[in-house]
């Protein structure tokens, strides 16, 4: 059966065990690609059709709510009610005057009863909103930090209402702890309501990307043998409809122009703050914007096709994958809850029967224990950081394939640069060439031109520009092999080849050409080619040696204007010519050593990209070039090279931040509850700003 990819928005999930939860269930369950992020809400997996609903059922069974556009549309008054901001106001408004209770001398707040109504309504809101996610999580076997709220809040509670009949009315006020388990639950609340808003900023790129999505269209029709525009919503679009555009319009798919010109804003999708021409056979991207003039364009493409949706999609697969690192903190929280659960109760158990120090004081250093040691900072600590990293670099058109590839990047020693295409314009053209046969000059430009023609390398790409208008031959058969050239065979049976010189069996001597072209084995002409020198290149290694990056230059050009190039960019290190089975070799040689970037744009680039530590392409590359890279720079601009590497940098700088303040604060903070330092009010205000903290630390990455 024909397997689909399934994208659900769940609410309810606050920590990493809760994702944790979901994604062993669905993997028990037989889905694959499983992705969970906390922090969107999202879950994603392959499914066969049919096992959708069976996927819904089972996360509602754990505990959390799938959301659908009824639902979204029209929440049901339970929903409305255990909202976490609802829950929080209403939890507030009842557990202020608890506290106030402690220092204001109104009586009917000492009454033992007006207290446990006050604190029960906060305590059911607790039971919805905390209490059936805990639980589900023990079935799954991943309890989450709702478990240790639970837990504490209902233990302050259930014994204060039990000393209400133990304790005459005249000293029970004094073991009541009703304010404290209203606490609990109104600070978590309160620090879940903060995070959420915060981890809201996070996502901020990709919901800007949707909003683009969200347009109208004026479509052309035909109607009483006269062409009318109708204004119909974007996502009613389909292949082929014509669509007019005018100054000012945002366009709504893909396309291309086949009437009229202008200029676009492509920024929001490619980084690049010019504006680009537009004309008749032009592409349009769906979700740029029309600066001047008019346009009508054919369809292309719609939906999860578009250029813009399918750049969504990568980014969101980006963030909910996960980086060693992070995949270390959900080992840890994965086990850590049954622990603090553990040194909870041997915290009760030695200051009750060890220590002697009376049971309401070993419970509530107990419950303290239990609060403040809630794993939320540890698991937002990573992906709230990738998140917004990860947004930024989509948002200035630098596509990221997986928050793994951005601590990669971080890690990286070397980098590696194709030379055309790359370091040069990729604008070369033919300045000399050189007859080695009777054959005329405008016959062999005809021959190449219509071979080249059948290579999209940048090479064969400026040939068929320069040569455009030429006679076009037809072949019966062309091949291209990767670092060598191409083959034609034509109608009588005679095989032509475009190679560099280690194609040329018998070469001349004394000769150093770029291109050479061959008739069944013999040489009709050579070519010298020149390309011109990206104006950003030595500005680009500049600071890539000034981030104390190697820098290396692997082409299968001539050593000789490799080297040029080299001392023109102050490259350190010069491999040519090199085959792409050679670039393969050493980029494999080399990433034994250190890690590796190698940035390249032509075909014969693909299998040295796969093979380094991040392979990073340009936007304009070649499409199997884009496919083998993990990381594109969707503008073509070498200058966010340095800029990416930096914010991976500072990206895991953040992340070890996060993650230090984390630990630090379990292990100062549980041995201080554990011995009675810390009450358990003060535990749940500690434990939200510790969350509140690493969520803003992580948001200091968005400047």
């Amino acid at each position: 059966m024909d397997k689909k990819e399934v994208l659900l928005q769940v609410e309810g999930m606050t920590c990493t065990n809760c994702s944790l939860g979901i994604t062993k269930y669905l993997q028990k369950q037989g889905f694959e690609d499983v992705y969970v992020d906390f922090t969107t809400g999202e879950v994603q997996f392959t499914s066969v059709l049919p096992n959708i609903e069976k996927a819904k059922q089972g996360i509602t069974h754990l505990g959390y709510t799938v959301i659908d556009e009824s639902i979204a549309s029209s929440p049901t008054l339970l929903q409305q009610l255990t909202q976490t901001d609802t829950l929080f106001y209403v939890s507030a408004a009842l557990t202020l005057p608890l506290l106030l209770a402690m220092v204001l001398p109104f009586g009917f707040l000492h009454v033992a009863w007006v207290q446990f109504l006050l604190c029960l309504p906060v305590i059911v809101g607790g039971w919805l909103y905390f209490g059936r996610s805990a639980w589900s999580s023990i079935k799954a076997g991943i309890p989450n930090m709702d478990v240790l709220v639970v837990l504490g809040s209902n233990a302050a509670f259930f014994y204060s209402l039990a000393n209400i009949f133990l304790y005459p009315a005249e000293h029970v006020i004094h073991q009541l702890y009703f304010e404290t388990a209203a606490t609990i639950i109104t600070l978590v609340l309160l620090g879940n309501y903060l995070e959420h808003r915060a981890i809201k900023r996070t996502t901020s790129a990709v919901a800007g990307l949707t909003k683009l999505q969200d347009t109208s269209a004026k479509r052309i029709v035909i109607r009483n043998n006269a062409a009318i525009t109708e204004t119909v919503a974007a996502n009613q679009l389909i292949l082929g409809d014509k669509v007019w555009l005018n100054e000012g319009d945002r366009i709504p798919a893909d396309g291309y122009v086949y009437e009229g010109e202008g200029l676009a804003d492509e920024s929001m999708i490619s980084g690049e703050s010019l504006s680009v021409e537009k004309k008749t056979g032009s592409m349009v991207v769906g979700g740029t914007v029309v600066v001047s003039g008019n346009l009508k364009f054919r369809v292309s493409a719609t939906g999860r096709q578009t250029t813009l949706s399918q750049i969504i999609a990568m980014v969101k697969k980006a963030q909910a994958d996960k980086p060693n690192i992070q995949r270390l903190a959900d080992s840890i929280s994965a086990i850590f809850v049954p622990a603090i659960v553990a040194i909870a109760s041997l915290t009760f158990l030695v200051a009750y029967f060890w220590f002697d120090i009376g049971l309401h004081h070993a419970l509530m250093n107990s419950i303290a224990v239990l609060v403040v040691a809630c794993p939320c900072a540890m698991g937002l600590a990573t992906p709230t950081a990738m998140v917004v990293s990860i947004g930024k670099a989509a948002r200035k058109g630098m596509l990221i394939k997986g928050a793994n590839t951005l601590e990669q990047l971080a890690s990286v020693k070397q980098v590696a640069f194709d030379k055309t295409g790359t370091l040069t314009m990729g604008l070369l053209k033919i300045e000399r060439v050189h007859l080695y046969s009777d054959m005329p000059e405008s016959e062999v430009q005809s021959l190449l031109f219509s071979i080249e023609q059948h290579s999209s390398h940048p090479i064969a790409k400026a040939i068929v520009a320069q040569y455009k208008g030429s006679v076009v031959q037809l072949f019966n058969k062309t091949v291209e092999q990767k670092g060598f050239g191409l083959t034609a065979t034509d109608e009588q049976g005679n095989v032509f080849v475009v190679s560099s010189a280690s194609g040329v069996a018998n070469i001349p001597t004394n000769t150093n050409h770029d291109i050479y072209l061959q008739k069944n084995k013999q040489l009709l002409a050579a070519f010298d080619l020149s390309d011109t020198l990206r104006p950003e290149a030595a500005l680009v290694v500049a600071k890539l040696n000034g981030l104390n990056l190697k820098t290396l230059l692997i082409s299968g050009d001539k050593k000789e204007k490799c080297t040029a190039i080299a001392q023109q960019t102050n490259i350190s290190e010069v491999y040519a010519p090199y085959m792409p089975q050679d670039k393969l070799a050493l980029i494999n040689r080399i990433k034994e050593q250190e890690p590796i970037a190698m940035v390249g744009d032509g075909i014969n680039d693909a299998p040295a990209l796969v093979a380094a530590t991040v392979g990073i392409s340009l936007g304009n590359a070649t499409q199997i070039a884009i496919q083998s890279a993990k990381v594109i720079l969707l503008s073509g601009d070498l200058q966010q090279l340095p800029e990416l590497i930096a914010l991976s940098r500072r990206t895991m700088r953040i992340v070890k931040q996060n993650l230090f303040w984390a630990f630090f604060y379990n292990v100062l903070m549980v041995p201080l509850a554990a011995m009675g330092m810390l009450n358990p009010m003060l535990a749940a205000a500690a434990m939200s700003i510790s969350s509140v903290f690493v969520v803003l630390n992580s948001l200091r990455l968005k400047q």
